[in-house]
């Protein structure tokens, strides 16, 4: 796991999820953009990829292993994730499954989600609805924005072999960072409004 943030703006604590077999990807060039400039917003972001798991312990869901433990727990106390897929067959990756795998029932309860797909055409457009979501919702996601497709002429390939994101996605992918701050603002300012109300009923007593 990496974790990065400040201290600036509003408080907002972010799990992240890489479901790309690979460190550099077209998936995780978006969610690297986003997690980026969801720090220079504020957010606290915990970042998990599938190689910070050994690949027996996803498959055989080893709840008790220290790195499966570590993930659940950031999961339990995230405001929000913005997960991030390779499109194969028509569908999210396996290795972001395995990962959706160990997370106890009722994880995501309360949580936003933001879900990201990079695929080879536009061919699989709708797979985060077809695909994705619904796993998400079995898990009981509170809140899904609407997910952000990029195909390969959104994330072109530069001659060092970086991926570099073109202008059309950027802004898609600023409008979702825009509502996911948005959402978790509003939701910080009614539990701090509910916490208030609680400590003046207690005075009161």
């Amino acid at each position: 796991m990496t974790l990065i943030g400040n201290t600036k703006g509003l408080f907002m604590n972010i799990v992240t999820l890489a479901g790309s077999p690979g460190a550099s990807s077209r998936s995780t060039a978006m969610l690297d953009y986003v997690k980026h400039s969801l720090v220079h917003t504020g957010a606290t972001v915990s970042s998990f990829r599938l190689d910070d798991f050994d690949a027996n312990t996803l498959v055989q869901g080893r709840w008790n292993d220290p790195t499966i433990v570590e993930l659940r727990q950031a999961v339990a106390t995230a405001d929000a994730l913005v997960i991030a897929t390779p499109v194969y067959q028509a569908s999210f990756s396996g290795g972001l499954k395995l990962m959706l795998d160990v997370l106890p029932q009722g994880a995501l309860k309360h949580k936003t989600v933001l879900s990201l797909a990079a695929g080879g055409s536009d061919q699989h457009l709708l797979v985060l609805d077809y695909a994705l979501k619904p796993v998400l919702s079995s898990l009981g996601a509170y809140h899904q924005l609407a997910g952000i497709y990029a195909c390969p002429f959104h994330i072109e390939k530069d001659e060092d072999g970086e991926y570099r994101l073109g202008k059309e996605i950027r802004g898609r992918l600023d409008l979702a960072i825009t509502e996911l701050s948005e959402v978790l603002s509003v939701h910080t300012s009614q539990d701090h409004s509910v916490h208030r109300q609680n400590k003046g009923n207690l005075a009161l007593v």
